[in-house]
């Protein structure tokens, strides 16, 4: 969404359209999740959905506000949700980080458009710092191949040794839709194609991470393909409510989200820093908004 001074063109573009193309977009890496990590991991997404939809729904009622289940937004809170989550995870986190996204990163403030963070954001980093082990242990791909319930592996940004074809097709350890590189690849070119979003943020967030890495003596590409870096690029650092609304912000906002998932990869204790970095730029949205505000051509500025 491009947000320029008057005149303005007028579309039918709806929140529901807009929130399909999301899903649609996602699938791919919902499928592959699917496909690497098995049926519980198809659970762990449907749990997710379907906890965000009903969480919504009884906020509404509660708080006697017409129902938005039907704009969608829950479904994509739902996904993103499941997609940040280690397969298997206890069932009661997926509810917990549902409530936590919804009711109180969403709703609390009044609903889609006027929260102050990603609601899927929110929630996981509520799980991470309340269910750390949880959250940090990962499953071997295909594991339920080998009759076993399960088998761990640790993710590509801790053992650093992964090959870029496993980078690139996911058969790798980590969350169930942040592993597979060139489906996430897919589904940020197909929102930018259909113009959903626009490629400023997504391209400071991997353009910056990636050079920082570099410039540290690191493997740019092997930054780029692992962990949650593509994932929280197109996906959760293009958020309407909680990005900002001119090109030159959304290039800040990226830039700063690259260099804050580099310093916590590089220096923190936590092996991946791309929730943490969204969450801590989208508190700074409305100061970058405010400063790269668009002035109408010919407007002076007023002086007191």
């Amino acid at each position: 969404m491009n947000v320029s001074p008057s005149p303005h063109m007028h579309d039918n573009i709806s929140t529901s359209k807009i929130m399909l193309q999301v899903i649609i977009a996602l699938m791919p890496a919902c499928i592959a999740g699917g496909i690497i990590f098995g049926p519980t991991a198809v659970f762990d997404l449907a749990l997710c959905v379907a906890s965000c939809v009903l969480c919504e729904y009884i906020c509404r009622r509660l708080m006697k506000k017409s129902n938005t289940v039907s704009d969608l937004s829950a479904v994509v809170t739902g996904l993103l949700l499941g997609a940040n989550l280690p397969v298997g995870i206890d069932p009661l986190c997926c509810v917990i980080g549902s409530v936590a996204a919804i009711a109180v990163a969403k709703q609390l403030f009044g609903g889609i458009g006027q929260n102050f963070a990603n609601p899927a954001i929110f929630g996981r980093i509520v799980l991470t710092v309340s269910f750390a082990s949880q959250m940090t242990t990962w499953r071997e791909p295909f594991y339920y191949k080998k009759g076993v319930d399960a088998v761990t592996a640790a993710t590509p940004l801790i053992t650093k040794n992964a090959a870029y074809s496993d980078l690139f097709l996911g058969t790798t350890g980590g969350c169930i839709g942040e592993t597979c590189a060139a489906a996430l690849i897919l589904g940020g070119v197909y929102l930018a194609a259909v113009k959903i979003i626009t490629l400023h943020a997504p391209a400071a967030f991997i353009g910056t991470t990636a050079l920082l890495t570099l410039l540290a003596g690191g493997d740019p590409v092997y930054a780029v393909l692992s962990g949650g870096l593509l994932l929280g690029a197109f996906f959760m650092a293009t958020d309407y409510s909680t990005a900002p609304i001119t090109g030159k912000g959304k290039l800040l906002f990226g830039a700063g989200c690259g260099l804050i998932t580099f310093a916590i990869r590089q220096w923190g204790s936590y092996p991946e820093g791309v929730s943490f970095s969204i969450l801590f730029m989208n508190l700074l949205t409305p100061y970058i908004d405010r400063l790269c505000v668009l002035k109408p051509i010919g407007a002076k500025e007023e002086r007191q």
